[in-house]
């Protein structure tokens, strides 16, 4: 599926792991070759945006925020990996010595951890010498790339969703690392809980899990699987309820649990004739608050596709763990300015056809109307205009001189959940501002557009 995992992270207290080769050979060679040069030292403006989104897509999600400011906090190159990149010849002697030394000090600017963002949005800005800079390219693009494009699928499946919970449960689906990420990127975007256990430790994602087949197969008979169930777990639990006949199941799982069961969960078959059915059943045994969760390969249009139905809750998979058919965001790390010889800053961008970059340090801000709905992603080169009131800044400090100043949950009492907590009420509410068309399923273009302006004297 093409998807970049995280490392590792150790149990606090641990010394962190070293995230320093998660990035690409040629990372490395271009450092040497420019320290030989002369020109390391330059100044340089790197910046992080899509070109477009997704085909079809109107709009994406930032996510990864926060894992990317850890990761590069662990951007060390300790005795391992220097004696591993000596042991393989990657680069000279003046370049290992460089590295031991290395410490990221320069400045991280980018649109907060859950805004959404559009093509050509500077979704990330860092600015630092050559040296220090292209080296973080290949860990930037692999977090953002991926949480980004499960953060944008859940929020196209939270939208679908409505009011009705959305669970996290892909992590069977991909990498195992990777489930923690896409698990950490869903809850960003509205997901309500994961399965993943090691998300919920690591980032304080709330989990949930019951049962599977297997568990109901263990038994002789579907009753007593269910009453083993609910004698550990209690009446508020969710039974499975399409191992045999939904029909018998149902109507086992009231009589062992009683009225006040907490859900069933249909996993197979038409669900939305299904769901009708059940809940049918469910009212006429007198279980009208028993709940139905509905799972089975489910995405955004299957989500769309029950709006009708009596369904409560949805849980999510395989869809979600690969940005349901965008696995990327195709985030590109590109060079936009650098230090001149006289010492003033140059605008530069690759200019190959189908691949045109806009040079130049950015500003961004979301144009909205009178009534507060975005009407434009305004990108700009020279200095920020003067605020009409109606125009909203979308860059925040992450770093400065090396330190990270934004989404560190490090200083607060639970901050990896009050991150989230802030990023998940910032996409409420970035999401809240679009146009009517942005949360259109059908294919189409970017909700607003995109539009450059040069203010440079």
């Amino acid at each position: 599926m093409g998807l970049v995992m995280p490392t590792d992270v150790p149990d606090e207290g641990a010394v962190a792991a070293s995230t320093a080769l998660l990035t690409d050979h040629y990372e490395l060679t271009m450092l040497e070759a420019a320290l030989r040069s002369g020109r390391a030292s330059r100044r340089c403006v790197f910046e992080v945006f899509a070109r477009s989104l997704p085909s079809g897509r109107r709009y994406g999600v930032v996510a990864g925020t926060g894992r990317l400011l850890e990761a590069l906090r662990d951007f060390r190159f300790g005795d391992a990996e220097i004696a591993d990149l000596a042991n393989r010849t990657i680069v000279d002697d003046a370049t290992l010595s460089f590295l031991a030394d290395y410490r990221f000090d320069g400045e991280v600017s980018g649109y907060a951890e859950g805004e959404c963002y559009f093509p050509g949005s500077p979704v990330l800005v860092v600015e630092s010498d050559f040296a220090h800079g292209v080296l973080l390219e290949t860990l930037v693009l692999s977090i953002l790339n991926h949480d980004c494009a499960v953060a944008s699928a859940a929020s196209r499946m939270t939208g679908a969703a409505g009011t009705r919970p959305c669970i996290e449960m892909g992590s069977r689906r991909t990498h195992e690392w990777a489930g923690v990420a896409a698990a950490r990127a869903a809850y960003v975007a509205g997901f309500a809980t994961t399965s993943n256990l090691e998300a919920g430790r690591r980032w304080q994602v709330p989990t949930t899990g019951t049962s599977a087949h297997a568990f109901t197969l263990l038994h002789d008979d579907e009753k007593e699987a269910f009453a083993a169930q609910v004698d550990s777990l209690g009446v508020g639990t969710t039974l499975l309820v399409d191992t045999y006949d939904v029909r018998t199941a149902v109507r086992t799982a009231v009589e062992v649990a009683g009225p006040s069961l907490g859900a069933v969960r249909l996993d197979s078959g038409d669900l939305v004739e299904l769901a009708a059915e059940v809940r049918a059943q469910l009212d006429g045994l007198g279980a009208t608050g028993t709940k139905i969760v509905v799972t089975s390969d489910l995405d955004e249009y299957a989500i769309a596709a029950l709006a009708a139905a009596p369904v409560d809750g949805y849980g999510v998979g395989t869809s979600l763990v690969t940005g349901s058919g965008a696995p990327t965001a195709g985030m590109v790390y590109k060079l936009v300015a650098r230090e001149g010889d006289d010492g003033s800053m140059v605008s530069v961008a690759k200019v190959s056809k189908d691949k045109r970059s806009v040079g130049g340090r950015k500003w961004a801000l979301r144009r909205r109307n009178g009534n507060g709905t975005a009407e434009a992603e305004v990108i700009g080169i020279g200095a920020l205009p003067e605020d009409d009131g109606d125009d909203r800044p979308l860059l925040v400090d992450l770093v400065r001189d090396g330190e990270i100043v934004g989404a560190s949950p490090d200083a607060v009492p639970d901050g990896h959940r009050r991150v989230l907590d802030a990023a998940r009420a910032r996409h409420e509410a970035s999401v809240a501002e679009l146009p009517r068309s942005a949360h259109q399923l059908s294919r189409g273009e970017p909700a607003i557009p995109t539009v450059y302006v040069d203010t440079t004297p």
